[in-house]
């Protein structure tokens, strides 16, 4: 199954992620979402949140930017643990699961984290 990535173009964190799986030749399914973050639907079902980046590979779903970074490098890096590397972050994930599920005040406008 391949890696999903949910982005925005304008996005610096997004910019990162992208740049971390082109270096790392990781294969993913590019999905674009809309710049306002109420009308990121799917980014909304895949994560419980409405912010990117975002990436799905198999069961694991990761939002914020660094854990994303610090995955692709243990599972996908020169030196990765391959699939022993999910397993791992899916433990973790799963412990910090305090995640936004509402729109806070000036939702309408875009954002990425910032």
């Amino acid at each position: 199954m391949a890696l999903t990535f949910y982005h925005v173009g304008w996005c610096p964190e997004c910019a990162a992620v992208r740049e971390k799986l082109e270096a790392l030749n990781v294969p993913f399914e590019d999905i674009a979402v809309p710049d306002t973050r109420m009308f990121r639907k799917q980014v909304f079902e895949v994560s419980g949140q409405y912010y990117v980046p975002v990436i799905k590979d198999g069961d694991l779903v990761l939002s914020e930017t660094r854990d994303i970074l610090a995955y692709l490098d243990d599972r996908y890096g020169k030196e990765g643990a391959g699939s022993e590397a999910s397993g791992q972050w899916l433990e973790k994930a799963a412990k910090s699961k305090g995640v936004q599920t509402q729109h806070g005040d000036g939702d309408e406008y875009p954002s990425c984290r910032l």
